[in-house]
């Protein structure tokens, strides 16, 4: 369930999960999301009544989190800044070479170029390694996450890497996975909640609270995982 609290010249939007538990929690996330988990059965009303009382502390935590961005700074694709790969940050060298490729060598990714070093060649390359890298790895978790699945008599779904600018995955009625190339910066515990999380959508094609049931049954720590997730990318 979602909605939007106004106050005064302001607003924002929350998110609610309904859980079992006994009392309310109103959360702020780093990406500035307000998560709210009520109770089973809370209807709107006592939540946004809520959040009405907390507004002014909702607000002063998104713009706390705001003063942070943008938290990773403008990539130049050149020797030196750091690029992350499986949630690790890695130094960026550039050589000049007889042949194009991309390799990670004592803790580096180094990209050789034949010819000259432009920064959106670099980029080019590097994001073809990712993309390269990708496929095995994407493909080897959606195993792994998938195995509850494959037991029930669900068939593995096809996969597929795009770059993607505001979903980190999707399903869709077809039973492909699309899966963002950037998931390749994050944590290998962070690609597998956004698998995980994707294919709960085999057996739920929205998010209610037999979605969150079930995610939750499958994966206890998916909260503290997107959160790591957002953390790490935003």
């Amino acid at each position: 369930m979602t909605g939007i609290i106004h106050f005064g010249n302001t607003s924002f939007a929350y998110d609610v999960f309904h859980v079992s538990r006994k009392t309310m929690e109103i959360a702020v996330h780093p990406n500035k999301q307000v998560v709210v988990k009520a109770p089973l059965g809370t209807l709107r009303d006592e939540i946004e009544s809520r959040l009405k009382k907390r507004a002014r502390w909702v607000l002063h935590q998104i713009d706390f989190f705001q003063q942070f961005e943008p938290r990773t700074p403008a990539r130049r694709f050149v020797s030196g800044e750091t690029h992350l790969y499986l949630g690790r940050q890695y130094r960026l060298k550039v050589v000049r070479s007889n042949t194009n490729q991309v390799k990670m060598t004592r803790g580096r990714i180094v990209v050789e170029i034949d010819g000259e070093i432009l920064p959106e060649r670099v980029s080019e390359y590097l994001e073809d390694w990712y993309r390269t890298r990708a496929r095995q790895y994407f493909q080897a978790c959606l195993e792994k996450c998938a195995q509850d699945f494959i037991r029930k008599g669900y068939g593995l779904p096809n996969l597929q890497i795009k770059k993607m600018l505001t979903r980190w995955g999707s399903l869709s009625r077809n039973a492909t996975l699309t899966l963002n190339l950037s998931l390749m910066h994050a944590p290998p515990e962070c690609i597998e909640y956004v698998i995980t999380h994707e294919l709960c959508h085999i057996k739920y094609d929205d998010h209610s609270l037999g979605f969150y049931r079930y995610l939750e049954r499958l994966m206890p720590d998916w909260e503290k995982r997107k959160r790591k997730l957002e953390l790490a990318l935003a």
